[in-house]
């Protein structure tokens, strides 16, 4: 087994995943990735998925074996919780607010992959958590990054970790679904990595105007709640796009279908960026592997105990960008005395929550097509 996978994939699989990390939403240099152990089995229906169960740690080799590669022993399921935060470091004292909240499933074997978004607004029951002092409630999704990253007796410096923290509790237990390793993501770094690989090619499937950029990627005015000067658009068809492009297409949620369908264009970027990393072409040349692996490296910052990302980088070297299926949740609003309160899952995005879990989400989207995000 450990002569299957030559070592020298290890950068480029490494890429891969980091490639996924580093895209999501708005989110573009990953400033927390926080990694848990990870069992091979899933837990059992009275255990908190949040929790991993102590088989997850590494088995120690026989003496007489060879040393197996880190992460040889994850075949999965798994399941990465990629957090894309709007940190507005400018402002003193801004807590960080989920923007974006990806969670990519891998199911046992690691030969292919799906990749799904959980709406920013959906209507969640947030946990108590005592690090902050958030008493808990039943509020929106992008509040549990927030309400986490209060730190006591320092209001002027959040932790994103901590955020990460509440935001992992809250999206295991309302997917029911064990998270084994995440990312929290800041605005930057996907322009480096993306002008890094020569740009990305994408099909822009809707015609998308910009809020936020002039069409030399100067950012416009802004006065009061509305943007004033020319903006950039992003027309309907094959794209090629720099590193401030892609990051601006990927945040423009005010488009028809609004955010879910900022939620489709964050997957067909990430396939994107997937394809760019493993282009046969880039593998060949050891030093543009080298500019990746620096542009990311540059980028991560590990935090907490448990796997190391190398090990996650091993175990899904062998998934190829076609591997990865995006999935769009159908969801709708929620509304109380004709106020809105946040968004809420259909029955069929609750139902493939529940074919994950039961490990029949192939089936599952044989049945529903329709779930399967168009590239």
């Amino acid at each position: 087994m450990t002569g299957t996978r030559p070592r020298r994939r290890w950068p480029l699989a490494l890429a891969a995943l980091a490639a996924v990390l580093l895209v999501a939403a708005g989110g573009v240099v990953a400033i927390r990735l926080v990694s848990r152990p990870s069992p091979v089995a899933s837990p059992g229906p009275t255990a908190d998925p949040a929790t991993p169960s102590p088989s997850a740690s590494t088995p120690a080799p026989s003496p007489a074996s060879p040393t197996p590669p880190p992460g040889a022993d994850l075949t999965g399921p798994l399941n990465l919780l990629l957090v894309g935060v709007d940190t507005r470091v400018s402002v003193p004292g801004w807590e960080p607010h989920a923007d974006a909240v990806l969670i990519l499933h891998v199911p046992a074997g690691l030969d292919r992959a799906y990749l799904f978004s959980l709406p920013r607004d959906l209507v969640v029951d947030i946990p108590a958590y005592p690090k902050s002092g958030y008493p808990g409630g039943r509020t929106k999704l992008t509040h549990a990054m927030s309400y986490g990253s209060r730190v006591r007796g320092d209001q002027a410096h959040p932790s994103a970790a901590q955020g990460y923290e509440l935001l992992r509790t809250t999206v295991s237990r309302y997917t029911g679904l064990r998270i084994d390793a995440g990312a929290v993501l800041t605005f930057a770094g996907l322009t480096k990595l993306v002008n890094t690989l020569d740009g990305v090619d994408l099909y822009v499937d809707q015609r998308v105007a910009s809020i936020h950029r002039r069409p030399d990627g100067r950012y416009r005015d802004r006065v009061g709640d509305s943007y004033t000067g020319p903006q950039m658009v992003y027309e309907k068809g094959e794209r090629h796009l720099t590193g401030w492009q892609a990051l601006d297409y990927a945040r423009q949620r005010y488009t028809a279908g609004g955010d879910y369908t900022r939620q489709r264009h964050q997957q067909q970027l990430i396939r994107a960026l997937a394809r760019k990393i493993l282009d046969p072409g880039l593998a060949r040349d050891p030093a543009r592997v080298e500019q990746v692996a620096d542009a990311l490296g540059d980028t991560l910052v590990y935090a907490g105990g448990g796997r190391r990302l190398v090990e996650f980088a091993y175990a899904l070297g062998g998934l190829s960008a076609d591997a990865f299926v995006l999935v769009g949740l159908p969801g709708d609003a929620v509304s109380s005395g004709g106020s809105y309160q946040g968004e809420q899952l259909l029955p069929m995005g609750r139902q493939f929550l529940a074919a994950l879990r039961g490990g029949t989400v192939d089936d599952f989207l044989t049945a529903h097509p329709k779930l399967r995000v168009k590239t």
